[in-house]
């Protein structure tokens, strides 16, 4: 496959490749069918110099469970990371990945994913590239995995469809970057207007699309506020208008937030 200098390459180093086959199907697989991104997947044991490929051993100071050795990743990484590489690894202990850090990734022109499996990898070895090179380690909620090829499965594909010309439609994005910051997706609906006695709600079958749009935002705060209402503190008043202020402001006094006054930024 060939390389162009304004191509994404992405990079992932496993102990299960196989694990990384869904890269292959839909829009990621079509994204690299086409040539617009570049995913290639490293099988970590490449790198060992045993006759067992061992790329673990027992921790220091004890506990249990087992932790990925330095020297098998640091071979794997000088040989993968190139100047302006941006080493990724996914850890519980890393800043969550949301929308912002995907838009902020899609930017860069090579990302290196580590996949580390038992207790992790071998702290030394974010400690090492971070000397040269910028290193992230990120998170996909706050739960326990076997591993990290589920992250890097996650993360991929986040980033991958922000790349120009992967989506069919390219306005998805447009309209997603213009939705009110920090707020859920408003509840969507299709073709039949009627289904088991529930109706498509009106105003989305009016043709307006200003009340379409103002009714889609409101929607979406009103979602934000019952499932995530942690997400509240985050929305720039500044990119409502005043009814959209006024909601905002009657939902955080709902869920017992700090809430400014509606006037306080002015549309």
């Amino acid at each position: 496959m060939t390389h162009h200098d304004d191509q994404l390459v992405i990079d992932v180093i496993s102990i299960f490749p196989e694990y990384l086959q869904p890269l292959d199907l839909s829009l990621v697989g079509k994204a690299r069918e086409k040539d617009l991104v570049r995913v290639d997947v490293h099988n970590l044991r490449d790198w060992t110099t045993d006759r067992h490929r061992t790329v673990d051993d027992t921790p220091y100071g004890g506990g249990a469970g087992m932790v990925m050795k330095p020297d098998v990743w640091g071979r794997a990484l000088d040989d993968v990371m190139q100047p302006g590489s941006h080493l990724l690894i996914p850890s519980p202990a890393g800043r969550v990945l949301d929308q912002r850090m995907a838009e902020q990734l899609a930017q860069d022109e090579h990302l290196v994913i580590a996949c580390g499996r038992y207790e992790g990898i071998d702290s030394r070895v974010a400690e090492h590239y971070r000397q040269a090179h910028r290193v992230t380690e990120f998170s996909i909620g706050d739960y326990v995995l076997n591993g990290g090829e589920s992250a890097a499965l996650v993360l991929i594909e986040a980033v991958v469809r922000l790349v120009p010309q992967v989506l069919g439609n390219p306005e998805s994005i447009i309209e997603e970057s213009h939705n009110i910051s920090g707020t859920l997706e408003a509840p969507m609906y299709t073709k039949p207007p009627t289904w088991r006695d529930l109706e498509v709600p009106e105003v989305l079958t009016s043709g307006n699309h200003g009340l379409i749009d103002d009714w889609r935002r409101e929607q979406a705060l009103i979602r934000t506020a019952r499932v995530r209402p942690d997400l509240l503190q985050k929305i720039e008043p500044e990119r409502l208008t005043k009814k959209q202020r006024e909601l905002l402001f009657r939902l955080k006094t709902e869920a017992g937030q700090d809430a400014d006054s509606p006037e306080a930024s002015r549309n």
